[in-house]
């Protein structure tokens, strides 16, 4: 960051609203394109800057003049760009549509006609057991297990709480254990505690 930059944010710390004008236009080209690469689509990555500096204005009393603004800017841009494609990808995802096979169910004989067709069936029977789920419960399942989410990004994914995520998980193991001892397919259920 050269002297001048350095002087305007300084000023934007104190409040002053047009020195943090100055650093949206020195910094405004690098917080776009990096939305851009990161999102691939124009519009969204316009949205994605301005809410970035909105971000940066918003908390730059905990900013750090240790580190570069720059560093820091685009740091708060690229967590923002994961959140928007973490959304898109779980509002992307049709619950009652075959999921993608999940890596525990896949085998490593696929040359194997018998491996394959053992392979179809587990996830014909795992996808049969999430569909007894309700909507709720099914998301957050896929979204643990097939998306390897945290407890906390399916919480914001699903705009709850990282212990209703949990709970929301205990019971829809519970009932997916039921439903595949009722129908006789308890081995093949292998979801791992938590």
């Amino acid at each position: 960051m050269n002297d001048e930059e350095q002087v305007w944010l300084e000023q934007a710390r104190r409040g002053d609203k047009s020195a943090f004008g100055r650093l949206i236009e020195a910094y405004q080209g690098p917080v776009y394109n990096l939305a851009y690469r990161m999102l691939g689509n124009r519009g969204e990555a316009e949205e994605a800057a301005q809410e970035a500096f909105i971000r940066a204005y918003t908390r730059l009393d905990t900013y750090d003049p240790a580190r570069k603004f720059s560093t820091w800017m685009l740091s708060i841009t690229s967590n923002y760009c994961v959140d928007l494609l973490r959304k898109r990808r779980a509002l992307l995802l049709s619950l009652d549509q075959p999921l993608p096979p999940h890596p525990a169910l896949m085998s490593d004989r696929a040359e194997n006609p018998e491996a394959q067709a053992a392979d179809s069936e587990r996830e014909a029977m795992v996808q049969a057991l999430l569909e007894t789920l309700p909507e709720d419960y099914r998301q957050t399942v896929v979204l643990r297990y097939w998306y390897d989410l945290s407890y906390e990004e399916i919480a914001e994914v699903m705009d709850t709480s990282v212990s209703a995520i949990k709970s929301r998980l205990f019971r829809a193991r519970r009932q997916l254990a039921e439903v595949s001892i009722e129908q006789g397919m308890f081995q093949s259920l292998q979801l791992e505690p938590e």
